[in-house]
């Protein structure tokens, strides 16, 4: 044999430890499972899961497959909505459900609640009262899948991502973690000289230990 020729391999089979293509930036790795487990332990929004995850399986309806995905989401990407912002989304659309996978919260600007048949996890005591002393309907997504198990005559809403209590959320700042957290506003009753400025605000002011 020609020893410009290489020696044949003594196992033509591929390996199975072979490299994999990395893409600049990483994989996204295990994405899909937040879904996977359901992590809530309220047991209303555990058994909501079971229902709209067999709708969304068995009717093949983009409305349920939605509704199942929001059902996952944490509180915080499950933003509340106000019952003006309510209105405004649902004015022109008479005789459809208002949906919403979260909370309804009364607004006191609002000065008069039309007729109107509203879906959502929860309401405020307020909020439900207004709502049916208009002559509307507050219903539960058990009492939506019997109505309308493919969402015919719904406008699906979310209320709004970024909002003033988002500021407050995450961990205070104190004079032993200075700047773990900057950005975190503390809940104080005004800005100052005499709010909060004094025993772990300040390094002559410290917490003695």
């Amino acid at each position: 044999s020609s020893p410009l020729c290489s020696p044949p391999l003594s196992n033509p089979t591929p390996n199975n430890n072979m490299g994999i293509d990395l893409k600049a930036g990483g994989r996204r790795v295990g994405h899909k499972s937040s879904t996977k487990v359901i992590k809530t332990q309220n047991p209303y929004t555990r058994l909501l899961i079971k229902l709209y995850s067999f709708l969304a399986r068995r009717t093949d309806s983009a409305f349920c497959a939605t509704v199942l995905k929001r059902l996952h989401m944490s509180k915080v990407n499950s933003p509340p909505i106000a019952l003006s912002r309510l209105v405004k989304y649902m004015t022109g659309k008479d005789g459809k459900t208002a949906v919403l996978v979260g909370k309804v919260t009364d607004d006191v600007r609002l000065m008069e609640v039309p007729k109107m048949t509203v879906c959502a996890l929860a309401f405020t005591a307020t909020a439900r009262a207004r709502i049916t002393a208009a002559g509307g309907e507050c219903i539960s997504f058990d009492q939506l899948a019997l109505r309308a198990p493919k969402g015919t005559n719904t406008v699906l809403l979310r209320g709004p991502k970024s909002r003033a209590a988002l500021a407050h959320f995450g961990h205070s700042t104190s004079v032993l973690n200075p700047h773990t957290h900057d950005g975190v506003k503390p809940y104080v009753r005004s800005k100052g000289r005499k709010f909060e400025k004094a025993r772990g605000r300040r390094r002559s002011n410290g917490f003695k230990v």
